[in-house]
């Protein structure tokens, strides 16, 4: 990752420059991810220790709390200490380091999302085959695969941003380092870097996207045509309701940051929706999952009894 570049170190302008503002923001944001790692987190603990979980659908929802917890701790500690402290730089490495592994997994989870729509088509729409599809194999050759391609796409772009020329400020207007703040602090051409960001990253985002929608579709048209029980029917939009919650949460603010044109959105909106799925998403899907899925409510229910 050789770059030309005189910039040794960025600024982060962070979310606000009112200084009477960044203590209380600390705390909120502080709360936020003591909530996210305990919420996630608990449900990782249930999901490996209670043996009644050990299924697919579980199994990709464990791999879910792990990307959430790693997403936000990919930005919110340095925010968390931007809030507090008057040198809110970062090293040039640090900002290209934060970058990558922000991307890795956010398109990670964009990908893992649509594995989980899939899951959910086979249990629902090809019971009597779903223990021979999804068995523990595919379901961990899936996951996998979903990681590198993860890390993959990442590296494309910590690599060619490396590589841009830096020659002028080194202020980003973002609370952490990503790829269009960067591209317009860069010098000379930055064409082949916007091209990889809007095909390549809107292909991560809206492939699995047009998935998640398509295997929905294929659920939906097959509980009204072939469902006759009212108790089954219920059952499978509940579970189904979870995880595309989880989607739209995930994906309004991603295609509008990714997909939209830089014109059309301002950088006070950006950093808005930037917390939205950087910071409010991981937060809330452990509050869905349980607030929504009777069998991970009485999974954390028999670990807190086994606790006390």
């Amino acid at each position: 990752m050789l770059n030309q570049t005189s910039v040794t170190e960025f600024l982060l302008l962070g979310v606000t420059d009112i200084q009477v503002l960044q203590p209380v923001l600390f705390g909120v944001f502080l709360a936020i991810y003591i909530v996210n790692v305990a919420g996630n987190g608990a449900i990782l603990m249930v999901v490996i220790s209670d043996s009644r979980l050990h299924s697919p659908m579980y199994f990709f929802l464990g791999n879910l709390s792990c990307l959430d917890i790693c997403y936000s701790t990919v930005t919110l500690p340095k925010m968390l200490e931007n809030f507090l402290s008057t040198h809110k730089t970062i090293s040039f490495l640090g900002c290209i380091s934060q970058l990558h592994f922000f991307h890795f997994l956010g398109s990670t989870e964009a990908m893992l999302l649509a594995v989980m729509a899939f899951d959910r088509f086979v249990a629902i729409c090809k019971p009597l085959r779903y223990t021979l599809i999804m068995n523990h194999q595919v379901c961990t050759q899936m996951a996998v695969t979903v990681w590198i391609i993860g890390f993959s796409h990442a590296l494309l772009h910590s690599i060619m941003t490396s590589r841009l020329n830096f020659c002028g400020s080194n202020h980003i207007h973002h609370f952490f380092c990503d790829v269009k703040p960067l591209l317009e602090l860069a010098c000379g051409n930055t064409d082949l870097n916007e091209w990889l960001l809007h095909s390549v990253t809107g292909t991560i985002a809206m492939g699995p996207f047009s998935l998640t929608l398509l295997s929905y579709f294929y659920i939906i048209i097959y509980l009204f045509f072939k469902t006759h029980s009212c108790s089954m029917l219920h059952k499978a939009l509940s579970t189904c309701a979870s995880h595309f919650m989880v989607v739209v949460l995930f994906y309004a603010p991603v295609v509008f940051t990714y997909i939209r044109p830089a014109s059309d959105s301002s950088v006070d909106q950006e950093r808005i929706i930037a917390i939205m799925y950087s910071v409010i998403t991981p937060v809330l899907n452990p509050l869905i999952y349980t607030l929504r899925n009777k069998e991970v409510e009485g999974a954390l229910r028999r670990a807190i009894r086994r606790r006390l």
